[in-house]
């Protein structure tokens, strides 16, 4: 199959296209001559202004479909976010806007994936933090948080993505996970059985926590319920958190940590 990556050399798109080559696929620079277009190119983080937000993420992804079907490829991946399920911010909104618009696309073959949080080898951002902070030995206030989370391996992630490009599943709209969700204290202390390191939690309130900008997701539940993927295309991630935390932690070893 030819497919269009948009975002290839991001975070995802660097796992996801060598696993496209890997699977025999070709990949071109433009969806000329395509047969799928595989959309990861948007702003992933929530501290966009609403309006760069609304320009990248809903139109320039409706402009990306668009461009898709007028060069014949029909078929037209979308990574979402599971904050589109229930949006309580500008980030959720716009993906979920975006999805409406490509669920509606007349001839458009649209696939939406909707994954919590990525973790994995390249990772950025507020994952690379926690670990850095574990590794580091720091005190973290989150002994007392009692949430449940999901997360999902950028190596499971891609092998969804892929199973998606098969044309059995257009017009659907999935989430997916690693499994069974984790509280925030349980992810530490995985996370640090992973570098070899104990997670220093202390208690703190967890009320106090909406107090400090950025800090009020820590406390929050997110779970992605993804049987429908699992039902009706028959996948399963195909690695373990504790083999994706470990596979991120010897990436994060090798890069000096």
């Amino acid at each position: 199959m030819r497919i269009l990556v948009t975002g290839a050399g991001g975070f995802i798109g660097s796992h996801l296209c060598p696993a496209l080559a890997a699977a025999g696929h070709e990949l071109r620079a433009s969806a000329e001559g395509c047969d799928a277009v595989v959309h990861l190119a948007n702003i992933a983080h929530t501290s966009a202004s609403p309006a760069d937000l609304h320009r990248v993420n809903v139109e320039g992804t409706i402009a990306q479909a668009k461009a898709a079907l007028a060069a014949g490829a029909r078929r037209f991946v979308y990574l979402s976010s599971i904050k589109a399920v229930q949006p309580d911010d500008a980030y959720g909104r716009a993906k979920s806007i975006a999805e409406q618009a490509l669920l509606q696309l007349e001839g458009l073959e649209a696939v939406i994936l909707r994954p919590p949080l990525v973790y994995g080898p390249r990772a950025k951002a507020n994952f690379l933090a926690l670990m850095r902070a574990i590794d580091r030995g720091w005190p973290l206030p989150l002994a007392s948080i009692e949430n449940r989370r999901s997360l999902i391996y950028v190596g499971n992630l891609v092998h969804a993505i892929i199973r998606c490009l098969d044309g059995l599943a257009q017009g659907r709209t999935f989430a997916v996970s690693d499994g069974a969700p984790v509280s925030t204290p349980e992810l530490c202390r995985a996370i640090g059985r992973a570098l070899g390191r104990p997670a220093r939690l202390f208690p703190f309130p967890p009320a106090l926590f909406g107090l400090v900008p950025g800090m009020a997701r820590l406390v929050r539940s997110q779970e992605a319920d993804d049987a429908a993927i699992r039902a009706e295309l028959g996948w399963r991630p195909p690695s373990s958190f504790e083999e994706g935390l470990r596979r991120t932690a010897e990436w994060y070893r090798a890069q000096g940590g």
